[in-house]
This record gives C-alpha cells, sequence and structure tokens, in this order.
C-alpha cells in the first residue's frame, strides 16, 4: 500500500493537531513533497547520522521525528554541518521529515497523556492550557503536562520506580525532594520539563516526572516542597515513538511503519 505525504500529514495532524506546538516550535512538514507517494515510515525520537544510515538502508519514505529537524531556520543546506549533511542525505534519498514535537507532547493522546493514564490517574487535565481557540481545539483534552490523581496515597519513590519500570530504563534514578513523602497528585511534562515546576505547584502536585531540569529548578521544586522525579530526557519520550508507530498504522493499515531500530539514549552510565 502507498499513500501521499499530504495524507500521511494530515493523518498526523489529527493525531497531534499542529496548533498545540509551542510558538518557538518548528513543527509539521519539515523536509520534502506532499505529493510523494510513501509505503514505508520509520518513528524516531531524534534523527541522528545512524538513523539517517537505517531510513536510507530500509528505504523509508517518511521520518516522523519527535524532535524537527531542522530545528532552527537554516541560512545554507551544505555538507559543513552534522545538520546539513544529515539533510542532505536524506534529501538525495527522498526522504521526507515530519516532527509534532510539542504538538503531541499537548495532544489528547499525546505523550504526557500517556504517561498519566499508564499510573491510572484520574481526574487527568492539561497543566497549563494552550493558547488557541475553541475552535481549533475540537473539544479534546489538549495542553501543556498533565496531571491527576492517584486512587490511593503512595510514597513518592515507588511512584517514580513505576514510572523507570514503564520505560525500562537503564539511566539511574535521579530526584529531588522529600522520596518516601506519600503523594497523590502527580504532574509529568515529558523531555526538558523543569520549566512546569510553578505550575504543577499552582495545581497542588506533590510530585512531578519530568526527563530533565536544570540545577535551578530542583532548587526551586526543593523550595517548595515538591518531589521531582528525572528519567532521563530519552526515557521520558522514547516509548511513546514506539505507541506513535502503531497509532499510524492503525489509522493507515497497510503502510510499512516501525520505530528505529538504531536509535538509543546517547548519554551512558560509566561504572566506578
Amino acid at each position: 500500500m502507498t499513500v501521499s505525504l499530504d495524507a500521511l500529514c494530515q493523518t498526523l495532524a489529527q493525531l497531534a493537531p499542529l496548533a498545540l506546538a509551542e510558538s518557538w516550535d518548528n513543527v509539521g512538514l519539515l523536509l520534502g513533497d506532499r505529493s510523494q507517494l510513501v509505503d514505508r515510515v520509520m518513528t524516531c525520537l531524534t534523527i541522528t547520522p545512524a538513523v539517517v544510515d537505517e531510513a536510507i538502508e530500509q528505504r523509508a519514505g517518511l521520518i516522523v521525528a519527535h524532535h524537527p529537524l531542522p530545528f532552527r531556520p537554516l541560512a545554507r543546506i551544505n555538507c559543513d554541518s552534522v545538520t546539513g549533511r544529515m539533510l542532505w542525505r536524506l534529501a538525495g534519498a527522498g526522504i521526507a521529515v515530519y516532527s509534532a514535537h510539542t504538538a503531541f507532547d499537548s495532544a489528547a493522546s499525546g505523550i504526557n497523556q500517556q504517561w498519566a493514564e499508564s499510573l491510572g490517574l484520574t481526574a487527568i487535565r492539561p497543566l497549563l492550557d494552550p493558547d488557541v481557540t475553541a475552535t481549533e481545539l475540537s473539544g479534546n483534552r489538549l495542553g501543556s503536562g498533565r496531571f491527576g490523581s492517584l486512587p490511593v496515597a503512595t510514597a513518592a519513590v515507588d511512584v517514580i520506580r513505576q514510572c523507570h519500570r514503564h520505560v525500562g530504563s537503564s539511566v539511574p534514578l535521579r530526584a529531588v525532594g522529600p522520596l518516601h513523602k506519600l503523594v497523590t497528585k502527580i504532574g509529568f511534562a515529558c523531555g526538558s520539563g523543569g520549566s512546569f515546576v510553578a505550575a504543577a505547584d499552582r495545581h497542588g502536585c506533590e510530585l512531578l516526572i519530568t526527563g530533565e531540569a536544570t540545577f535551578h529548578n530542583c532548587l526551586e521544586a526543593e523550595s517548595l516542597g515538591m518531589v521531582l522525579g528525572l528519567l532521563g530526557h530519552y526515557h521520558s519520550e522514547r516509548f511513546a515513538m514506539e505507541i506513535l508507530a502503531d497509532q499510524i498504522a492503525s489509522a493507515l493499515p497497510g503502510l510499512s511503519i516501525w520505530p528505529s531500530r538504531c536509535e538509543s539514549d546517547p548519554i551512558q552510565v560509566v561504572a566506578e
């Protein structure tokens, strides 16, 4: 089965409405010809040279990457930079690139919603509402981050461990705050979500789960008496790229779709 790249873009925009993306983001079709016919699609968290190699070897027609490539405008595309080399190789192989990034973070079935549902939270709501009209929202549960309530108060450290197991992370757990505190209201902000500490506090969250946070975000959480669970940027988001491949396959049966098989966390644990 083949479909036009434009039809794929429309399907992806239904899964993650681009109006939800942050103003600073670069989302949608970033490389490619909308009239191109595609029969093989690969999802990934981040496009790297190894991911480009895989896409070319596996004859992908489209890469759906969470992190945009390019992220910032380019004055020129040449092989003098890593970004330029990857784009040149992808264009030469006829491989398109699409990214939903923060739109997928915030979508009704996006990454933060998946996190909240994985813990069985109730009364799930966005930590921040999107700056778009009601018409654009179409009545969906949309917005940045998520928070909700556990049915039973649980030690924060046990909740963090459960999240750690959910993604099979090999990265040592890191956290801030009183880990054995019993918590019921939990917030999620995947990726670099330290900036959501204040929003989580406003909603009464006792624990915020994210990928990574700055030192000052950690101090802010500590001063508020909030527990901050740090899963690692890669592990807080990569699992959702596997789910996204299934979502696309369900919407467009017959296409060959797979999550990148070569992608891994660039951060390694150094043994003593």
